[in-house]
């Protein structure tokens, strides 16, 4: 009987220190990252038909579009493992999808001067799209900071911590967070023209 209920006391005791919870969660920090990435992905095969699109009617805007197109390729080439990321090259990672986006933002900000343009019905698809996935893109990234939050709290705050410790040693990871640029950008009022 004393066996039986040492049996039960330790499986008690194992299943809610964390034995299991903390890989658990380390898979869903893993998977909401694959997500991130998946979108940031459909954005990035959207963008070229984009610039071709507008490059027909704003042909002069070439600052703008090579601007959009350097911002793409430096944020596809940035690939981050989840399981070997460091945080250094997390925020690499998170700079240049920041880059990205500003630039995506500068590049549909000049189709208010071209009407024909904003009429144009491929250019109208390809925003739809381009908005859709932007809203996926914060959903994921809400997603994945709801489970980063949760790691750090099995990692760091007892008594999953102490199994933490003493079987895994994983640290906290890193959050995400906007880059500089964009701060300093978001800081800025919106400039409105009537």
């Amino acid at each position: 009987m004393k066996k039986i209920l040492l049996v039960v006391l330790t499986g008690l005791f194992l299943s809610s220190c964390g034995i299991q919870s903390i890989p658990q969660q380390k898979n869903e920090v893993e998977a909401s990252l694959a997500e991130v990435t998946n979108q940031y992905k459909r954005r990035a095969d959207l963008i070229p038909n984009l610039v071709n699109v507008v490059k027909g009617y704003a042909s002069h805007e070439k600052e703008t579009l090579d601007a959009v197109v350097s911002a793409r390729a430096r944020a596809t080439s940035i690939q981050i493992d989840p399981k070997n990321m460091t945080a250094e090259k997390f925020q690499e990672y998170r700079k240049s999808q920041g880059d990205l986006s500003m630039a995506l933002g500068k590049l549909m900000s000049i189709s208010e001067n071209y009407p024909n343009l904003k009429a144009d019905r491929s250019f109208q698809d390809l925003q739809a799209q381009l908005e859709g996935t932007e809203n996926r893109i914060t959903v994921a990234r809400n997603r994945y900071i709801e489970t980063i939050k949760n790691f750090n709290n099995l990692v760091t705050v007892p008594p999953t911590n102490f199994t933490n410790m003493i079987f895994y040693h994983f640290e906290k990871m890193p959050q995400w967070d906007v880059s500089e640029a964009e701060k300093a950008q978001n800081e800025k009022a919106p400039e409105v023209k009537f």
